[in-house]
């Protein structure tokens, strides 16, 4: 008895020591965390200055196209390359039209029998018709024929539209321009498979063109439409002056930026090209000067994160962790970058920090 109380004791005392030395194990684990990295955090904003903010755009066409077939074929003939001019209406390119041609002469066929069938019912109809008046056909013969006839016209119409569909697709296998204007890109040549929704050419309309920029949302209350901007072109040397024509009500696929197309004249978009860069500045309210002074949508070069082809930046999160945000960037001077979108205005990101950043880091805000 005495043997076994001992037992038992023992296995008492290495029980509770091992449960020690788990929940010792347990807090020393529980205790173990990322020590906070210690960054030094700056805002973004709108470079202001006598009453006028200051941003990039670029000179776009007011109207272009992505020309592709509504047809799946081979093209047989590309008329058209990059910087060619056309009209409205001149062919473009065309898709093999064997496969179609063929079947609009099935369908041609299948009228012609439609219709025979549809005759001879109607004749049936006529005779029935002429029968159960003089009392020597049946209501029930006479509803039978009436069925036929219908059913004999119903398919001759369905014919018909098969026939106009064929028609309409075979008139795809022809693609001419849709306005007048220029080649911007060819991405098929002759022999190219073409699939419905597929762009094959870029058409671009001349002599129409326009400036198209991003405004961050803190600043996009303070202009309007009718608004005249001061524009400078540095590729093409030019100091022009613009309306703000359109102004986007919507930054959801923008980054919190706005878009905003300001007019050329009319004279001058005949020495300018689809593409090239334009200094804007817009006269702002008075009372919205105070707001952004001495800031810029502009971050220092060396915050900027480069990941393969992608660009961001750190920003911190409400819970004291770092943030890698995704951005497209401008302009690069004197040390600073310029951010098209990603960061609107105002937002905080991390300016250097004193240790290696990743998603998800505990950071220290620090002056």
């Amino acid at each position: 008895m005495n043997f076994k109380l001992k037992t038992l004791s023992v296995i008492a005392f290495i029980a509770t020591i091992t449960v020690s030395s788990c929940s010792q194990k347990e807090q020393k684990t529980a205790t173990v965390i990322d020590k906070p990295i210690e960054v030094k955090v700056s805002s973004a904003g709108v470079k202001s200055a006598n009453g006028k903010i200051e941003v990039t755009g670029q000179v776009e066409v007011v109207q272009s196209a992505n020309i592709s077939t509504r047809v799946m074929g081979t093209i047989t003939s590309m008329r058209v390359k990059a910087g060619d001019q056309v009209k409205a209406g001149q062919v473009l390119f065309t898709i093999n039209a064997a496969d179609i041609k063929a079947k609009t002469a099935q369908t041609g066929a299948m009228i012609a029998q439609a219709d025979a069938a549809m005759q001879s019912a109607k004749k049936d109809y006529e005779r029935y018709t002429a029968l159960y008046k003089q009392q020597s056909a049946t209501a029930k013969e006479l509803e039978q024929i009436t069925l036929q006839y219908k059913s004999a016209q119903a398919n001759l119409e369905v014919m018909k539209q098969m026939k106009n569909e064929v028609n309409a697709n075979l008139s795809y296998t022809t693609v001419t321009a849709p306005f007048a204007g220029v080649i911007s890109q060819k991405l098929a040549e002759t022999g190219s498979i073409a699939s419905p929704g597929m762009p094959i050419l870029t058409l671009e309309q001349t002599g129409n063109l326009q400036v198209s920029a991003l405004v961050p949302e803190n600043m996009i209350s303070s202009i309007a439409v009718g608004n005249v901007v001061d524009m400078n072109i540095n590729a093409a040397e030019k100091k022009l002056t613009g309306e703000i024509v359109q102004i986007n009500t919507s930054s959801q696929f923008t980054g919190g930026q706005y878009v905003v197309k300001i007019s050329l004249p009319t004279a001058e978009s005949k020495k300018l090209y689809s593409g090239m860069y334009v200094n804007i500045e817009i006269p702002i309210k008075e009372s919205s000067i105070h707001t952004v002074q001495n800031n810029a949508v502009t971050v220092p070069e060396n915050s900027i994160v480069y990941k393969d082809q992608l660009t961001g930046l750190y920003t911190a999160t409400a819970e004291n962790t770092a943030l890698l945000r995704w951005v497209r960037l401008g302009k690069k001077q004197a040390g600073q970058v310029e951010v098209l979108s990603g960061l609107s205005a105002g937002e905080q990101f991390i300016l250097s920090a004193d240790g290696k950043l990743y998603n998800g880091a505990p950071i220290k805000l620090v002056k």
